[in-house]
């Protein structure tokens, strides 16, 4: 046992009252004796030998010193008192923790030492922090304190009881629809208000996004997030691809300067659709595999995986997942409206503003003589009472009609 855990160790027996501090120096007195006597023994069992503790007793010991270990850089934070680990990624360590202040629970994120060590990992941890700071929305988790002691970076956050979507798909696979546009909606309304404020978001995945045991979502983790007008951040990070493959968008694989909000709708596209679809859009062996899909495959619509899923929702997230960012959703604002319709049983206006000037584009470029055709014809699940879809069908028609035609017109004049 190396001099700082003996030391540990020797305490560890004081406070759980094994031995009293004159028992634990007669021991180590007792280990000198032997040692300097030629015989090498530990002071666990010099313990033994004066039967001050079984073996059973100092397994059991040992066993809770490694749990501590784990906690060990938690412990040094002052004003926080560490309750149990929440969970440990590549980039940081999370604590469930008692704020004692104020008496309520926390989560605490740390920094690991040989990432503290790495000045680029430290001010993208303060600026987590600082951008969780200026967000002050429901549906994100509230930063609470940044700070460093005994040379661990730490950011104090509101706890959140309950699961992350990740878990809930673990568990069922598919989410059920609705269930799946509350989450997109909640989460599309934190997103809007980081847009709004100048920050795009970069992460936006499973794993960032929590139900609470009230079925209130947050939206979590802003360690790669970017004010847009960052240029300088933007720049030193140009040609990199930051974020998680199976859900970033392509502009963010291309490492191009000028991200912006498009490129949250994207991911959280990618989320909406393995939500409904139990699948991921574009799976790879490899990180660059997938990422080259994002880029140059053509995704399965998702009511192709599930066909029990509504029209809506499928346009919704074909929508937003599209590669080229310009058609996508044109605001943040736009694609809530859409999951409120949604979600009330309505259709999506805005995504189909996109898709129906493409469709009379495709049909009057064909030449294809069309008499009689609706909205209805051409989408079926368009069928509707409101007064405001009767109008789009109608004006749907008109220009079909004159479409048509032009085209008559034009054979006439042709021969």
């Amino acid at each position: 046992m190396a001099g700082e855990d003996e030391s540990q160790f020797g305490r560890k027996l004081v406070e759980n009252r094994f031995v009293t501090t004159d028992e634990l120096a007669h021991c180590h007195k007792r280990l000198d004796e032997l040692n300097q006597n030629g015989e090498h023994v530990t002071l666990e069992d010099v313990l033994i030998r004066e039967g001050l503790i079984t073996q059973s007793q100092i397994e059991r010991l040992n066993r809770s010193m490694d749990d501590d270990s784990m906690y060990r850089p938690a412990q040094q934070i002052p004003g926080f008192q560490i309750m149990s680990k929440l969970g440990q990624g590549a980039m940081a360590t999370v604590y469930k923790a008692r704020q004692l202040s104020l008496d309520r629970i926390v989560a605490v994120k740390v920094l690991p030492r040989r990432l503290s060590e790495n000045q680029e990992f430290v001010d993208r941890f303060y600026r987590e922090g600082r951008a969780a700071a200026r967000l002050n929305h429901p549906h994100i988790v509230q930063a609470i304190d940044v700070g460093e002691s005994g040379g661990y970076h730490y950011f104090v956050m509101e706890y959140i009881a309950g699961e992350t979507v990740y878990d809930r798909l673990q568990e069922a696979k598919v989410m059920d629809e609705h269930e799946a546009i509350i989450v997109a909606l909640q989460t599309a309304r934190a997103l809007e208000h980081a847009h709004a404020r100048g920050f795009i978001h970069r992460d936006v995945k499973p794993k960032n996004i929590m139900i609470g045991e009230e079925k209130e979502v947050k939206l979590a983790d802003m360690g790669l997030a970017r004010e847009i007008s960052d240029y300088k951040t933007a720049q030193s990070e140009a040609g990199r691809a930051y974020g998680t493959p199976y859900y970033i968008s392509p502009e963010q694989i291309r490492g191009e300067i000028n991200i912006d909000f498009r490129a949250d709708i994207y991911s959280l596209g990618a989320t909406f659709y393995h939500m409904v679809t139990g699948r991921v859009p574009f799976e790879g062996s490899t990180p660059s595999a997938v990422m080259h899909k994002h880029l140059k495959e053509e995704l399965i619509p998702p009511d192709h995986l599930n066909t029990r899923l509504s029209a809506g929702v499928a346009e919704i997230i074909e929508a937003m997942l599209a590669k080229r960012r310009d058609e996508r959703y044109a605001t943040t604002k736009d694609l809530i409206s859409d999951l409120e319709s949604v979600a009330k049983g309505g259709p999506p206006f805005q995504a189909r503003k996109k898709l129906d000037p493409h469709m009379l584009e495709n049909i009057a470029s064909s030449g294809v003589t069309v008499s009689t055709a609706t909205a209805e014809d051409l989408d079926p699940s368009v069928r509707e009472e409101d007064p405001r879809r009767r109008i789009t069908i109608l004006i749907l028609s008109m220009l079909l009609a004159l479409s048509v035609l032009a085209n008559l017109a034009f054979l006439v004049m042709s021969e």
